[in-house]
């Protein structure tokens, strides 16, 4: 007998008995004012808010921004701010990488970490959200929940093919202990709370 078969083999004598879920019906974690506390939690996070009354001040804020008014490609699913890079022509997600700025919506954020939860519903690859300089993610603002236990809830899982929390952008400190921010993905996240 093979040492793969006899582990194999004592694995099936050896079942460990079935246990019960716990439950979770219990008061987790809240804040007095979860919007003002998800501010603070992507700012420390590396990521920044800005607090807007609709979409048209989403483009009038970008504007200001001196890496987007020098962006040459922008991907935008947002309305009243334009394309001018046209996914539809795209036939591998390696062809996303001059991209320099994603402007699409998120579904909620999360009090507790500051993540946002989106979807690849209106992206013809999910890479666009990991590949691009700098993104912006555009939220309503009373879709802020308390706690991870509250996100779970809302999760409508299988309505589309990817669903990922993104918190802050890409930053790593593994090596000399110093943070990088940008070295895997995104430089910048920049959340828009639209107010209306």
């Amino acid at each position: 007998m093979s040492g793969k078969v006899a582990i194999l083999e004592a694995i099936r004598k050896h079942r460990v008995p079935a246990a019960a879920l716990p439950n979770l019906e219990r008061s987790w974690l809240r804040f007095a004012d979860p919007l003002a506390h998800f501010e603070g939690q992507v700012a420390a996070v590396g990521g920044r808010t800005v607090r807007v009354r609709n979409s048209a001040e989403v483009a009038h804020v970008l504007s200001t921004y001196s890496e987007f008014a020098q962006a040459k490609q922008v991907v935008s699913s947002i309305d009243g701010i334009a394309s001018t890079f046209a996914q539809d022509a795209v036939t591998t997600p390696h062809d996303l990488e001059a991209v320099d700025w994603a402007v699409l919506p998120a579904q909620f954020g999360v009090a507790e970490n500051g993540a946002v939860w989106v979807t690849d519903e209106q992206l013809k690859y999910r890479a666009l959200y990991f590949i691009v300089q700098h993104l912006a993610l555009v939220l309503p603002a009373r879709e802020i929940v308390h706690n991870m236990h509250e996100a779970y809830a809302r999760l409508a899982l299988g309505t589309s093919s990817l669903g990922v929390f993104i918190s802050g952008p890409s930053k790593t400190a593994d090596i000399e202990q110093s943070l990088v921010i940008g070295a895997h993905g995104p430089r910048s996240l920049t959340l828009f709370l639209v107010e209306d």
